[in-house]
């Protein structure tokens, strides 16, 4: 197993979430890496936490990243977020990505868990994708 390939892979779905024109259209370039600091006008995407696990075989290395995915919005109503959470998804599943380290196997869509944060009075969404890398 090698991680060698996390920053690479962040960084492919970065790119590809921010050059995408219908996420563009509803959070424009409110994509992170990490949630603003205070409370974000208008929704905005956070590239979230992974696990990563052994996916090596026979002809060589590998790893399978589960990594999530936030869009949080302070709209009322999970409309906004839904619409952007379906951007993500869309964007991101079955993605050609090229990786500046290792290859991109492939990149799947999960689940989603969507949920009203009380304390913040926000809307989360957060998707979670599963990505095979080699090398």
């Amino acid at each position: 197993m090698s991680y060698g390939a996390a920053a690479a892979l962040q960084a492919a779905i970065y790119q590809r979430l921010r050059a995408d024109s219908a996420l563009d259209a509803l959070v424009g370039d409110a994509i992170y890496d990490a949630a603003p600091p205070g409370v974000p006008q208008g929704p905005y995407v956070s590239i979230g936490p992974e696990v990563v696990r052994d996916a090596s075989h026979k002809t060589g290395r590998g790893a399978e990243h589960e990594l999530a995915v936030s869009v949080v919005t302070d709209a009322q109503g999970f409309q906004v977020a839904k619409e952007a959470a379906a951007a993500v998804s869309d964007a991101l599943t079955d993605a050609p990505l090229v990786l500046a380290r290792g290859r991109l196997v492939g990149l799947w869509f999960l689940r989603a868990r969507a949920r009203r944060v009380e304390e913040a009075d926000v809307r989360r969404i957060d998707l979670f994708f599963r990505a095979l890398v080699e090398g």
